[in-house]
């Protein structure tokens, strides 16, 4: 049983942000610190990427955990109430990254993925970026330095 009333549910979920979030900001804060410069959230391309790099080739996503199901991370859980309907939205949310990912790379794009977890410790969200942008250089896009 829900401890708080739909009204309530309601309005908690309609303040869940879709774009701009806090992970995102931090990703972005990071990439721009290491001389990479971005758009956002271009609709014309599959999953209407994050962070586009077209000077790379390259789309970042930042995923939540809970919504995207990180597997193995602490804050991916299942609701008590409603699981058939959870389990089917949840898998819903990872069926369509992998079509909206595999399209991107069919369309020559390299797919990065950041996840909530990844942004709070600017080390390793700086090391994360890195591994997406060398793995862009290995797929054949434009890396090189952040400078160029």
């Amino acid at each position: 049983m829900d401890r708080i009333t739909k009204e309530h549910r309601s309005w908690n979920m309609s303040q869940i942000k879709g774009k701009n979030t806090k992970p995102e900001i931090r990703v972005r804060k990071t990439l721009h610190q290491m001389g990479y410069r971005f758009r956002l959230h271009r609709r014309d391309l599959p999953g209407c990427p994050d962070i586009l790099l077209p000077r790379h080739k390259t789309v970042i996503f930042v995923h939540g955990c809970y919504w995207h199901r990180h597997q193995g991370c602490r804050y991916v859980y299942t609701p008590k109430t409603r699981v058939a309907f959870w389990t089917h939205k949840f898998a819903g949310n990872v069926e369509r990254d992998r079509h909206h990912q595999s399209e991107l790379i069919r369309l020559g794009w390299s797919v990065g993925v950041v996840w909530e977890c990844e942004t709070t410790d600017q080390d390793s969200l700086t090391s994360r970026i890195r591994e997406i942008m060398m793995a862009a250089l290995r797929a054949g896009g434009n890396v090189g330095d952040a400078n160029d």
